[in-house]
């Protein structure tokens, strides 16, 4: 079986970008692959978060992986954290990188923009990312367009390793899906999604009310036309409504520009926000019963008794090619 790796931040609320762009695909691909998926809060903590609201997003992290439909009995759903080796192997990967290349990830270069100073985990954070990845010899890693270049330094450390030391590490791929990869902003359909959005009418999130998910989707941003078509060049905005419909609905595209011929935007987004609501509420509901089953903590030691497993034999390789004394 092929190794799949991923994981998500648990820094503020899960949308249905995070939904359909991963863990939708990450359910789909459990069936088939040894399936490892974390909530990455090492990664988290590159930038300031309030503590108590780090343990509650977490959870919540967790619960919503269960509730979307991944099984702890055929993924290993655990914390980065709890994980000793992602910290270790995350510093020799950094011993490996060159400045060069940090300086030239975009992602760091957009978060920051505008600020007097920046934290040296931020900077890093594509070296920590690289460990994630090669701790587990992973074949494919689940990304969006806005993570290929980390994957890309991945595959070039790997390759610089193995160079160097030995062949160690698989070179990964990665897996990118071609529709629903990547849910734009409700505001702007020019950036993604994000849960970091400080405008919460961005993004539907996944634990959002009826009534948020159909104020959200009425006000979400559309062209001057009334053309329901998928262009996402001419109607960017329109577009990413229609990737939304689908990978609730079921229905394809040519469905939907057909369903919605001659009737506007009204129609349309009144029945997006229908599908989208029916769509998240059995996962709200099953998310319910997960946070109130006490559940969680029993999940995360058994997903980091199977990672660690994985994980600390790399770890050990690494460090003897690299000429430590093992103890």
């Amino acid at each position: 079986m092929k190794t799949v790796l991923s994981g998500i931040q648990p820094s503020g609320k899960l949308t249905i970008g995070n939904y359909i762009g991963a863990i939708k695909n990450y359910v789909a691909l459990q069936e088939d692959y040894n399936c490892f998926f974390m909530g990455v809060d090492l990664h988290a903590v590159t930038v300031p978060q309030d503590p108590a609201a780090l343990r509650e997003q977490t959870e919540m992290i967790v619960a919503l992986y269960v509730a979307a439909g991944i099984d702890p009995n055929k993924a290993a759903i655990f914390m980065q954290s709890h994980v000793k080796e992602h910290a270790e192997l995350g510093w020799l990967m950094t011993t490996l990188t060159y400045m060069g290349e940090l300086e030239r990830m975009t992602q760091f270069k957009d978060k920051a923009a505008g600020k007097d100073s920046v934290g040296a985990g931020l900077f890093v954070y594509p070296s920590l990312m690289a460990a994630d990845i090669l701790l587990y010899n992973a074949d494919l890693v689940p990304v969006g367009e806005d993570q290929k270049q980390h994957l890309e330094l991945t595959r070039d450390l790997a390759q610089r390793f193995n160079q160097r030391y030995g062949q160690t590490f698989m070179v990964p791929d990665p897996y990118i899906p071609q529709v629903g990869a990547r849910i734009m902003s409700l505001d702007d359909a020019s950036k993604k999604m994000s849960k970091s959005n400080p405008n919460p009418g961005s993004y539907i999130a996944l634990l959002d009310t009826p009534d948020e998910i159909r104020k959200k989707l009425s006000r979400a941003v559309t062209d001057s036309g009334r053309e329901v078509r998928f262009d996402p060049a001419e109607k960017p905005e329109v577009s990413n409504l229609m990737s939304i419909y689908t990978q609730c609905s079921g229905l394809t595209l040519k469905d939907v520009e057909a369903r919605y011929e001659s009737q506007g935007y009204g129609a349309f987004k009144k029945d997006l926000a229908d599908v989208v609501v029916a769509a998240l509420a059995p996962m709200q509901e099953r998310y319910k019963a997960i946070r109130e089953s006490g559940e969680i903590p029993a999940i995360l030691r058994s997903g980091a008794e199977k990672a660690s497993a994985k994980a600390a034999p790399m770890v050990n390789a690494v460090k003897e090619k690299m000429g430590f004394l093992l103890p």
